[in-house]
């Protein structure tokens, strides 16, 4: 049975959609997406609709039941879930977990390339009293044993950077310097880092600076307003109009996608994000 809250936000949802153009040109020099777990009040269908009118290129982060949705809008999923035996507490930093990591990447990267999904997520896991040494170490035995995977099939598997300091306590890969150590030395064009711009600027700031350094191996980016992880708005500290342009002007080819908790109307936020990250 739909609750009253839920038959509102509904209501919401498509009279947002409704008062979107009817239709955008891609939104500047980069291709931007939306998180599909941001938006869980608003139908997939009707998301993707909006997505396409705002001039979004995707969807992120969808399971692969969901890969053809975006497709029947002229989108694509851009991040995918091709292992969900991985999780953010639980991942690639334990030898133990490299045998039903590698068996689900088997299927399931297969599966996103079929479907056109060019990135899976992947994540290091929590410390739980192991060194970042003998983190990295192993985490970089489990992504050699799964990238030949991820070559053959054309599609990259990017570890994500979180914070440790408040949202995920312990997680490993919470610096970007532990994540290209990894990623350098596993020396793949298909194993890259998943650069939360949210994530690092709790745990580093410095972001301009830190992506014009890191760029070869980075393969996507996850905005979120600081602090609260909601809309890219002037309560925020990260000047993301900035942050956008620097990353266009490196000649950045993958998707920025925007993963924030909007407040207020939704697709209104979503709006002002992509207008800001337009450059």
């Amino acid at each position: 049975m739909i609750t009253r809250r839920q038959a509102i936000r509904t209501s919401l949802a498509a009279c947002a959609t409704a008062a979107l153009p009817a239709s955008a040109a891609p939104a500047g020099r980069l291709k931007q997406s939306v998180s599909r777990w941001c938006y869980q009040d608003i139908p997939l269908d009707r998301l993707c609709a909006a997505a396409a009118r705002l001039g979004l290129r995707g969807i992120d982060l969808l399971q692969p039941a969901d890969y053809a949705t975006p497709a029947r809008h002229g989108l694509r999923c851009t991040m995918g879930y091709a292992a969900d035996i991985m999780t953010i507490p639980n991942g690639l930093n334990r030898r133990e977990n490299h045998d039903a990591i590698e068996r689900a990447f088997r299927i399931g990267i297969p599966q996103a390339a079929k479907a056109g999904v060019p990135n899976v997520i992947a994540f290091s896991g929590n410390r739980k009293g192991m060194s970042d040494e003998e983190g990295a170490e192993n985490t970089v035995i489990g992504l050699n044993r799964v990238k030949r995977i991820a070559e053959d099939s054309g599609v990259t598997i990017c570890m994500e950077l979180l914070n440790s300091k408040r949202d995920h306590a312990d997680y490993m890969a919470d610096h970007t310097a532990w994540g290209v150590r990894v990623a350098r030395e596993v020396n793949s064009s298909r194993v890259k880092l998943l650069y939360d711009i949210y994530h690092m600027q709790i745990m580093e700031g410095d972001l301009i600076a830190t992506i014009r350094q890191n760029m070869p191996w980075i393969g996507h980016f996850h905005t979120g307003g600081v602090p609260g992880r909601h809309n890219l708005d002037d309560s925020q500290e990260v000047d993301w109009h900035a942050v956008a342009h620097a990353i266009a002007d490196l000649g950045f080819q993958g998707y920025l996608a925007h993963e924030f908790v909007p407040q207020g109307d939704p697709l209104t936020a979503l709006a002002q994000a992509v207008r800001t990250c337009t450059v």
